[in-house]
């Protein structure tokens, strides 16, 4: 399977997890992958920063795209209520 495949996959997990966490509901199907895929990237700079190490695992991938999802979508959450 592709790398960008994977991605959208892993995105798409990330996105629906934080979706459910959060408020119960999630942001859509696309939205979801977005903020996955985002929360992915996010996730692979602020583990490395915070000295969490990463083995580059599907598992490994997916909590960190969930954390960077959840990090984004707090920050999102925060700026919405300014």
């Amino acid at each position: 399977m592709s790398p960008l495949l994977w991605f959208i996959i892993i995105g798409l997990a990330a996105g629906w997890l934080v979706g459910r966490f959060s408020k119960g509901e999630g942001l859509g199907t696309l939205a979801d992958i977005v903020v996955g895929m985002v929360g992915a990237i996010l996730g692979g700079f602020l583990l490395p920063t915070l000295d969490v190490l990463i083995w580059g695992g599907l598992a490994d991938s997916l909590l960190a795209a969930t954390f960077g999802a959840f990090v984004l979508v707090f920050a999102i959450h925060t700026i919405k209520k300014v």
